[in-house]
């Protein structure tokens, strides 16, 4: 994972506070049990993260020309691939259910 386990507790603790500060939110369980499930919910959401990662990598590596790291067209199909990635996950919206939202 990209942040530690300290950092990981450290943003649910501020988490939890901005929610406790929200009047809009009303906490039905105690305090440390909504900052544990935080902590859970990131801590999934980076594994997930990871494996997008790893499944982009793979996917570049495997194309029949080598692409540098680095490299401007590592960079787009980086990118491209990751979203794509999110979206087969369920992580993110397709780009044309963004637009739908919007209207």
């Amino acid at each position: 994972m990209r942040l530690t386990r300290e950092k990981i507790v450290r943003l649910s603790h501020q988490i939890t506070d901005v929610l406790v500060a929200s009047d809009e939110v009303e906490f039905v369980e105690d305090r440390d049990t909504i900052r544990q499930q935080v902590v859970q919910i990131l801590t999934a959401t980076l594994k997930d993260e990871e494996k997008a990662d790893a499944e982009v990598r793979k996917r570049i590596t495997s194309q029949k020309k080598e692409i540098l790291e680095g490299s401007e067209e590592w960079d787009v199909l980086y990118r491209k691939y990751y979203a794509d990635e999110l979206r087969r996950m369920g992580i993110a919206a397709a780009p044309d259910d963004r637009r739908e939202r919007r209207t």
